[in-house]
């Protein structure tokens, strides 16, 4: 069913005076759902619980029905279409979390690799994202030649990148999204090593790697703010984008609030946006700029592996943040349920949208937020206690 696309509280998409962000969490094509895409890649994998990909298609096949092989590009996203087709948003920013290579260099030791076949690229392009997110933990999976062909494809497909590079300098430097009217969206890719993320993979002035975080510290912010602020322009919107914390839980640590608090005091932060829990966490609004702890996975190949079903990893969050240009402050934060099944996003049924928004509502209070349930297919954030 496709919900009633007439919602009075996005009106603000089609303002000219604020610009829409569209905002996912991991995007993990590879492993399972890259051998189900047109051009599965070698299903080889090194984990101590499996050793082909294929694996993975078989466990969600068990679970869920039988997958129709080959899927086209676009089957991935499903219902996630109609939403960024009736939302129209002004970017389209994701975490890419899989290396885009065919290299046969893995990680020894780090017990997952994911990764996707380079020809498999137009399934991004599919959704029309415009930046990939790569400070992440499975980026550098394949060793440092399959980051540089992620690189390479993502440059090839134009695709923007943040958060990983050649080299520092590139790691470091921002993907930028040029809006027509609406001036730049700036997003800065940061790891953390809370999230997984292997201290060997921080990049260098000689070495590929992710941009990854010294440490929350105020000595960081100042580093990061000085950045920030020989690259933004009058019109700019910066986005921080950060992959931190584990997998599991809706815990936000005090350590990570104090930073994105001075992101947005010292560095002039529009949107914090984080990502790595499997499952969407809380939101905070900070003098009129959103917070999003985490994300959630919004595609993976999860179907059929057991554990941490109180979390409801299967249900993914797409996040559209409207800022008022005139203030730079948060003008409307609608949010829309899916449900990844057969390795596609579905709306999610009522009920669970509806379990969706008392947990995020729970989590979001102590944050000084409120989630509402705008109906049966979207709810929408609200400041105060």
């Amino acid at each position: 069913m496709i919900p009633d696309p007439s919602l009075s509280s996005q009106a603000t998409f089609r303002n000219t005076q604020t610009i829409t962000l569209f905002l996912g969490g991991d995007v993990m094509t590879g492993r399972g759902i890259d051998q189900v895409l047109p051009y599965p890649g070698n299903p080889r994998i090194y984990e101590p619980y499996m050793t082909s990909a294929k694996g993975y298609v078989r466990l969600a096949e068990e679970v869920n029905g039988p997958i129709s092989k080959p899927i086209d590009f676009a089957y991935i996203w499903g219902d996630a279409l109609e939403e960024l087709r009736r939302t129209n948003p002004d970017a389209r920013i994701i975490n890419l979390e899989t290396a885009v290579t065919s290299s046969p260099e893995f990680w020894a030791g780090k017990g997952i690799n994911y990764r996707m076949q380079p020809k498999n690229i137009p399934c991004i392009t599919a959704a029309k994202i415009d930046c990939c997110v790569l400070s992440n933990n499975h980026v550098l999976d394949w060793g440092y030649a399959g980051l540089k062909e992620t690189l390479t494809t993502l440059t090839g497909a134009n695709l923007k990148a943040a958060g990983a590079g050649r080299n520092l300098s590139e790691a470091e430097a921002p993907a930028i999204i040029e809006v027509a009217g609406k001036g730049r969206v700036l997003v800065f890719g940061f790891g953390d090593e809370s999230s997984g993320i292997p201290w060997l993979w921080g990049a260098r002035r000689d070495r590929p790697g992710v941009n990854l975080l010294p440490d929350l510290s105020g000595d960081t912010v100042r580093r990061i703010a000085k950045r920030i602020s020989g690259l933004k322009q009058k019109a700019d919107w910066v986005v921080a984008s950060i992959h931190w914390g584990g997998n599991w839980g809706y815990e936000v640590l005090s350590a990570q609030r104090e930073f994105a608090h001075r992101l947005i005091d010292q560095a002039l932060v529009d949107v914090v946006h984080g990502h790595s829990s499997h499952h969407p966490k809380g939101v905070e609004v900070y003098k009129g700029k959103p917070i999003l702890f985490g994300c959630g996975d919004f595609l993976n190949d999860y179907e059929g592996i057991s554990g941490y079903e109180e979390f409801r990893g299967d249900l993914a969050l797409m996040y559209f943040v409207t800022l008022d240009s005139a203030t730079g402050k948060l003008a409307s934060l609608i949010m829309t349920p899916l449900q990844i099944k057969h390795f596609r996003l579905n709306y999610a049924h009522p009920d669970d949208v509806h379990w969706l928004q008392q947990i995020l509502d729970r989590e979001s209070r102590s944050l000084g937020a409120r989630i509402e349930w705008v109906n049966e297919y979207h709810l929408a954030l609200s400041v105060g206690r």
